[in-house]
């Protein structure tokens, strides 16, 4: 039988764990584009949407706050940021360098397994883009690279592609409509699933570098529509 010592332990210790499991809940909704830029968040919504009190939702919101994925607009309400176009830009530049090797590293890691999750994956976004149910596309886009990524073997460097995402997941949100129109993210995955199949790391890398760069034209091309709206006479 556990000492009355032993339960205060477990008890003490059981509100940071609830508060762990919602900061990753909203944390994966963040990097999964789950919110917009812009989007305001409240300490009690985000408390219903999650079943849990107020206090673990508020502890969530500060640590996120503190590591710049939101931004406080009043004393419970927070706001999705918009990205400035100096920070999209390094960004953009630390995940083509890091992304980029972690996709190279993946080749020689990747079974037939692997591949075949892929091709299932990408059938599941096409089939979103197709009924313009871009939420989902998102959803399904970040299990797509972060397969690919964990090939890889590489702990912290994931990890640190996973705060890059972070950051920038909400402004994928930009790259609708036009993404899936023109189909620039599915022909760059399908580059990285035939990169992967010859085993041939460069031009796996090459696949992704791609699909970044092909998704910063168009979030910096919003994000400058966005800062010409603002600067308009009311």
């Amino acid at each position: 039988m556990a000492s009355s010592t032993q339960l205060v332990i477990e008890d003490d210790r059981q509100p940071a764990r609830l508060g762990d499991r919602v900061y990753q809940q909203i944390k994966e909704k963040l990097i999964r584009g789950a919110y917009e830029p812009g989007d305001k968040l409240t300490v009690r919504g985000l408390a219903e949407d999650l079943r849990v009190s107020s206090t673990p939702a508020r502890d969530a919101i500060n640590r996120l706050a503190l590591e710049g994925a939101l931004v406080y607009a009043g004393p419970k309400t927070v706001i999705v940021p918009h990205l400035e176009p100096q920070a999209l830009e390094e960004i953009t530049l630390m995940r083509l360098a890091l992304e980029g090797l972690a996709a190279e590293k993946a080749a020689a890691r990747v079974v037939d397994e692997d591949i075949e999750a892929l091709k299932e994956m990408q059938l599941q976004i096409n089939a979103a883009l197709d009924e313009r149910r871009y939420a989902e596309a998102l959803w399904s886009n970040k299990e797509f690279h972060f397969l690919i990524y964990k090939l890889c073997g590489m702990p912290y460097l994931l990890a640190t592609i996973e705060t890059l995402w972070l950051r920038i997941g909400a402004s994928f949100n930009d790259l609708y409509p036009e993404f899936a129109e023109a189909k620039y993210g599915v022909h760059n995955h399908m580059a990285a699933i035939e990169g992967l199949v010859e085993r041939d790391g460069s031009a796996v890398r090459a696949a992704i570098e791609s699909d970044i760069r092909d998704g910063y034209r168009r979030m910096k091309r919003a994000n400058r529509e966005r800062h010409a709206g603002r600067s308009r006479p009311a």
